[in-house]
């Protein structure tokens, strides 16, 4: 199963989408708090796939997924964020994300997201 970094400024949430993913079988290689330390965890871990929130302090995930790609054109990311506006999709989509969850979300999709990213 795939080696993963979990981004999401809120502790619970880095939590619910850790434990979704480690009961699917996956490893949760590290997390990160804003999308600085999701850059600085991405180079340093080398994840197979990563989950980013939007919402973030410092850097937000939309800024951290464009960092991500340039680094890295071939990356896995999906985005999870309570934003579930139209546009905010789009962007990440065409920014390069594989998928987009939409908060709060059952573990089964998450692991359908990550499922779809890794095929």
């Amino acid at each position: 199963m795939a080696r993963i970094l979990v981004v999401d400024d809120a502790a619970f949430m880095r939590k619910m989408v850790s434990d979704a993913l480690t009961k699917g079988g996956h490893e949760v290689v590290g997390e990160a708090g804003n999308g600085v330390e999701a850059l600085e965890r991405f180079q340093e871990l080398k994840p197979e796939l990563t989950t980013l929130d939007i919402t973030m302090p410092e850097k937000d995930g939309l800024a951290a997924l464009k960092e991500i790609i340039e680094l890295d054109p071939s990356a896995r990311v999906i985005m999870c964020s309570a934003l579930g506006q139209e546009s905010k999709v789009l962007e990440s989509i065409k920014l390069g994300a594989r998928d987009f969850v939409v908060k709060p979300f059952k573990p089964e999709r998450v692991l359908e997201a990550v499922g779809k990213a890794l095929a």
